[in-house]
């Protein structure tokens, strides 16, 4: 499972969204977020420089997957900054491996398929590798093992975005971490699930972007950064 480690400090990992590798999602503003934490950056089983195994993907197993290299890292109390489908990642190591994590930051992120604008569901539905354009592919063909596989991560990349169930809104409840949610107003995620989300969490921010999509919330390095370091310097909640 390939990841990236810079700087020195408090760990912060970060998990790229679906079709993505580590640059294409952060390489804006990983720079800044390393001058003053650990970074740790993981790429999912079949993206950027991970190879693909004969497994569909699940938000469960790619958070079980992650936690385990934490563990073999020797990297506990970590910060967690998940993009997209990385911020499925992140809220599933907060529900199943909560030791792991101090705080917990999403961006663009929908629990549940409810979440998403209508057509970007019916999209995902049909969409081939012909429908994304050459970016994505390029970004990933550049570092993977096996560039040939790139239909096949996409065919597994949209059967997990229309059939996966998500997290229950009792499994947002039971994440005990600070929590920011950011979103952009113009984000393939509604604006109202966003909200959803940020009441069910027991400990949250909630950041709305404006004239914001799906991608410009990674891609404003002076505007989310600083954010993202007030969320994550700021003190501990104290318990109740």
């Amino acid at each position: 499972m390939y990841h990236e480690i810079h700087g020195t400090g408090r760990p912060l990992v970060l998990l790229h969204g679906g079709l993505t590798t580590i640059d294409s999602s952060f390489e804006k503003v990983l720079p800044s977020l390393a001058k003053t934490r650990q970074v740790i950056a993981i790429e999912q089983q079949g993206h950027g420089h991970t190879a693909d195994i004969d497994r569909l993907l699940a938000f469960g197993q790619m958070a079980d997957d992650t936690a385990s290299l934490l563990r073999q890292l020797t990297i506990e109390g970590a910060d967690f900054f998940g993009y997209s489908d990385g911020g499925n990642v992140a809220l599933g190591i907060g529900i199943r491996h909560p030791d792991l994590v101090r705080k917990l930051l999403v961006a663009g992120t929908n629990y549940n398929n409810d979440g998403l604008c209508p057509e970007i569901l019916e999209f995902r539905k049909h969409a081939t590798p012909e429908d994304l354009g050459g970016e994505l592919r390029d970004a990933y063909t550049r570092v993977a093992p096996n560039p040939e596989d790139w239909p096949t991560l996409v065919a597994k990349v949209m059967k997990l975005g229309v059939e996966s169930k998500g997290w229950r809104p009792e499994d947002i409840q039971s994440i005990n971490a600070p929590a920011m949610v950011m979103v952009g107003d113009a984000d393939i995620v509604r604006p109202e699930h966003a909200v959803q989300m940020f009441r069910l969490l027991p400990h949250a921010q909630l950041a709305v972007l404006p004239g914001t999509d799906h991608w410009a919330s990674v891609q404003r390095p002076d505007w989310i950064v600083p954010m993202i370091k007030a969320f994550l310097d700021a003190p501990m909640p104290k318990a109740k």
